[in-house]
């Protein structure tokens, strides 16, 4: 019997290569995409069943032939995460044409066309989970986060209206906002005086997601947020 597929889209060091491994842990075999494909054949030799792909999300173009291989190789996608995200922050005069739209097209329409190739094969199986990671800069822009604020927030709006669209076919949507700084190498050299408990730890993101995806339908959340127990929100 053929496993089940989950698809990643931007897996890097943290929360990306978390939500594969958990998936895998689970029973499921897993797509790897990111633009670094060095990286990529690192997290195959290490996740049982992964395979990756070398994808852009800026990409538009390359989007539908990258997801074919997919269902040709792998099978279809029963499961979408997409994690690609970028983190530009700037004020409103600091912001340049090119890096706004640049964070839009990641963010945002990134988003739409990735979820445009797996719909298809989720809505024929009347069955499937889209769940996109966003962040608190969709809910309020803050001074400093023009162009990823209004970005994330593109992406949240866009979400809703996909789970608004396609829960009566049986595909869940759902988005995750996560409040607060990831455990990472880079993370901590920009705040060492932080505690441990002070940052969100992949594997326990990973978790949530994967929660997610099991959830009954007849209690489906939508919106789900995340952050440290010691973070002032």
């Amino acid at each position: 019997m053929s496993k089940p597929i989950c698809a990643v889209v931007g897996v890097g060091p943290g929360n990306g290569a978390a939500f594969a491994r958990k998936f895998a842990s689970e029973g499921y075999d897993v797509a790897l995409f990111a633009r670094n494909q060095d990286y990529l054949k690192e997290l195959e030799q290490e996740i049982p069943g992964s395979k990756g792909f070398a994808f852009d999300a800026t990409d538009t173009e390359s989007a539908s032939r990258v997801f074919e291989r997919v269902k040709a190789e792998m099978g279809p996608v029963e499961v979408l995460v997409y994690n690609a995200g970028s983190g530009l922050f700037g004020s409103v005069d600091d912001t340049t044409q090119e890096e706004f739209e640049g964070s839009w097209r990641v963010n945002a329409l990134g988003c739409l066309v990735c979820s445009k190739q797996v719909i298809p094969g989720m809505r024929e199986a009347r069955a499937g989970n889209l769940v996109i990671i966003g962040a608190t800069a969709s809910l309020r822009g803050g001074a400093y986060f023009a162009a990823f604020a209004s970005a994330k927030a593109a992406q949240r709006s866009l979400a809703q209206s996909m789970a608004r669209h396609l829960g009566p076919q049986g595909i869940h949507v759902s988005y995750v906002i996560i409040d607060g700084m990831i455990d990472l190498e880079r993370t901590r050299k920009l705040v060492p005086d932080k505690a441990d408990e002070d940052f969100l730890q992949p594997d326990h993101i990973a978790e949530a997601v994967f929660f997610l995806t099991r959830q009954p339908r007849s209690a489906w959340t939508f919106e789900l947020d995340l952050r440290p127990f010691r973070e002032k929100w």
